[in-house]
């Protein structure tokens, strides 16, 4: 069975976006070298260093689903159906919308646990990614996280969305990060500890 971990970019002082939902320089490390990375929609492919790219093509291979929030679901419509990751996405949500059925490769599920199964469910043995803070934060409470990466930008941002907030069942622990570093970018990747 695959694993469940949540990635994100994040600056040094812990924050995914500024307080308007932009990323600015956070996304540069995925135009910063020289190894091009097709992701799985042409729309979009990344330039990044060697590390990073052996990062990205993890990602993109083992992923069997992909679960977001439905505030990053309609920050970015979607993606037009077709994450670059390749996989299916399950929002989690409590207003699915009227046009859901249109939504051929999205599901709508009510909680964060359900939301979990859902993808785990559609994975088949692959790994679920977990693509929004909120939905992270709920997942490592409800112990339903196995991994938690980081890719630290050096940037202080002073304000934004956290990565974690509001966790309810904190302290978490985890063991000691396996690092992968990069241009305009450090890999942190820690499994849970349960």
């Amino acid at each position: 069975m695959g694993k469940v971990f949540s990635h994100m970019t994040m600056s040094l002082d812990g924050f995914i976006a500024d307080p308007r939902d932009g990323t600015g320089e956070l996304f540069d490390w995925y135009d910063a070298g020289e190894v091009a990375v097709p992701s799985a929609d042409p729309r979009w492919s990344f330039h990044v260093d060697e590390n990073s790219a052996g990062l990205l093509r993890g990602i993109l291979a083992n992923t069997g689903a992909l679960v977001c929030g439905r505030r990053l679901f309609d920050h970015t419509n979607g993606w037009g159906g077709s994450h670059p990751v390749g996989a299916p996405v399950v929002v989690v949500t409590h207003r699915t919308p009227p046009d859901a059925a249109d939504w051929k490769t999205t599901t709508f599920a009510g909680g964060v646990a359900e939301g979990i199964a859902t993808a785990r469910d559609i994975a088949g043995g692959k790994d679920v990614t977990i693509a929004s803070a909120n939905i992270a934060s709920q997942a490592l409470d409800l112990g339903l996280v196995d991994e938690v990466c980081v890719s630290l930008v050096p940037v202080l941002l002073g304000e934004g969305i956290p990565y974690f907030a509001t966790l309810t069942g904190a302290p978490h622990r985890f063991d000691d990060p396996e690092i992968i570093p990069g241009k305009r970018a450090t890999h942190l990747r820690y499994v849970v500890r349960k």
